[in-house]
């Protein structure tokens, strides 16, 4: 049953990042599901990800989504841009994560769709992603124009 793999990867660069960009693309984020803990440097979300890696074997039409954990360790600061993080009900759809350097330092940032962005400034990249649960079926798969970048 395709349900039965749960998705776990490690991104320690920028190459690495773009896979669970990928993986992530059009996960839905809620705002009270985002933590920084400045204490262990880390932030970390839970959110619903379209499992885009079982699209071929569903089909055209529908697909999965299942409860993903994504981490990034090494945090010395968050920024957020365009979100009101005071809206703990707020969903965020996310298109993209990136990094690029940032002097010594990288620059992680997630875009949501919006123009709205989480910025963490880090040591290095250093993300985790599991996913939580078993999954469920969804009739909508995201659509995306031609056009569109990401």
């Amino acid at each position: 049953m395709i349900t039965d793999r749960l998705l776990r990867l490690r991104a320690e660069d920028a190459d690495d990042l773009e896979v669970v960009s990928a993986c992530m693309q059009d996960a839905i984020a809620r705002i009270g599901d985002m933590t920084y803990m400045s204490r262990l440097r880390r932030f970390a979300l839970v959110a619903t990800r379209f499992r885009w890696e079982l699209a071929r074997e569903v089909g055209p039409e529908g697909g999965q989504r299942i409860r993903s954990g994504l981490h990034f360790d090494d945090v010395l600061r968050v920024r957020s841009q365009g979100i009101d993080m005071a809206d703990r009900e707020g969903l965020l759809p996310l298109l993209a994560i990136r990094a690029e350097p940032a002097g010594e330092r990288q620059q992680v940032t997630l875009e949501f769709a919006g123009g709205g962005a989480i910025r963490l400034e880090v040591e290095h990249v250093d993300c985790r992603l599991s996913d939580i649960d078993e999954g469920w079926p969804t009739p909508n798969r995201p659509a995306h124009d031609a056009g569109e970048a990401g």
